[in-house]
């Protein structure tokens, strides 16, 4: 995006104003304005992407509030991915961090991104989940992508840059303020096919994450826990009033093919599913790549030479047809020729 660019969209948007700004308020915004894209400019991984750019994330477009600026450091067509949330507890016990690692792995390991708030706990044991075989994920802050918050993540959001991406739609040297955590938490849910919240108790703010993902109508998961200690107090309530209860991966696996299909749909460029022609088997060179045991998805993708994107989908209509499955850890071949 260019000075120019911005400038004429800055213009559109005041003449569609019922009253004229006053000249400093102007001048005010000229300077934010300029200092966005001075920013842009310091770096090749920082990005400035509006609502009518191509790489702003489809699913996001959907919800009641989207932000109209995103501030990315990292790589944005990560942003493009189907994901799913996972939050949780600042606080959260060693099984919870445990567990949450172990469950961004293996979203990670069957193409899935995930996304979380970088906060301490169980957002930061999901990045690192994700990230422990270079795979992608997306913190989403509640501070300008500038500032570290927690500063204990340094290393952390330093990696999530290589392999995904730091977003925020607040200005990058935006200091942590206690109000813009709940607002960020709709950017969390609304990038995400589903959110899993691994570990809260009743009043956790990551139930923000999790009613955010209801209003916007994505799938919500909770996992549960023991009933003596009040850590998992938030997540029976939420199975209780509807959430999807979660022991495995494969609990959530089984919900995907309709949640996956939305999302393709929702993706620029999107190719209608379609069968390969001069071949009475769908899909001929990606099915080929899929065997009888299972097949994690980079093996996949390597095997068939097809783009990420379009294996997602010939993977989904192949499954709708019956011809593979999705298990834990990659697809499973179900019928010969």
């Amino acid at each position: 995006m260019d000075v120019s660019e911005l400038r004429q969209r800055v213009e559109q948007k005041s003449a569609s104003l019922p009253i004229a700004l006053p000249e400093p308020q102007v001048a005010a915004a000229w300077r934010k304005v300029e200092a966005a894209l001075t920013w842009q400019r310091q770096a090749s991984h920082h990005y400035l992407i509006c609502r009518d750019d191509p790489l702003y994330p489809p699913l996001l477009q959907q919800i009641a509030d989207p932000p109209s600026v995103l501030f990315i450091k990292g790589h944005p067509e990560a942003l493009l991915r189907p994901a799913i949330a996972i939050v949780g507890s600042r606080a959260a016990s060693h099984a919870g961090l445990a567990l949450a690692f172990q469950l961004a792995a293996e979203l990670d390991s069957i193409g899935l991104a995930v996304v979380s708030g970088m906060a301490a706990g169980i957002d930061g044991a999901a990045h690192k989940g994700a990230l422990s075989h270079s795979g992608s994920t997306i913190a989403v802050l509640g501070t300008g992508v500038e500032q570290i918050y927690p500063k204990r993540h340094r290393q952390l959001y330093q990696d999530i840059q290589q392999y995904g991406a730091v977003v925020s739609e607040f200005w990058p040297d935006i200091t942590a303020f206690a109000g813009n955590f709940p607002k960020r938490n709709r950017i969390i849910s609304g990038l995400a096919l589903g959110t899993l919240v691994v570990e809260a108790r009743r009043r956790s703010g990551s139930l923000i994450s999790a009613r955010t993902a209801m209003e916007q109508g994505r799938e919500v998961f909770a996992i549960p826990g023991p009933v003596i200690s009040g850590d998992h107090q938030g997540c029976h309530d939420l199975i209780k009033n509807g959430a999807k209860l979660v022991e495995s991966l494969a609990d959530i696996v089984e919900e995907l093919p309709p949640l996956l299909q939305s999302h393709l749909q929702a993706l620029p460029g999107h190719v209608p599913l379609q069968t390969e022609h001069n071949s009475q088997l769908p899909f001929k060179t990606l099915l080929a790549s899929v065997g009888y045991e299972t097949t994690p998805l980079d093996v996949v993708v390597e095997q068939s030479g097809i783009t990420l994107d379009l294996v997602l989908e010939q993977l989904l209509e192949l499954e709708l047809q019956g011809w593979v499955a999705a298990v834990p850890g990659g697809y499973v071949r179900l019928k010969r020729n």
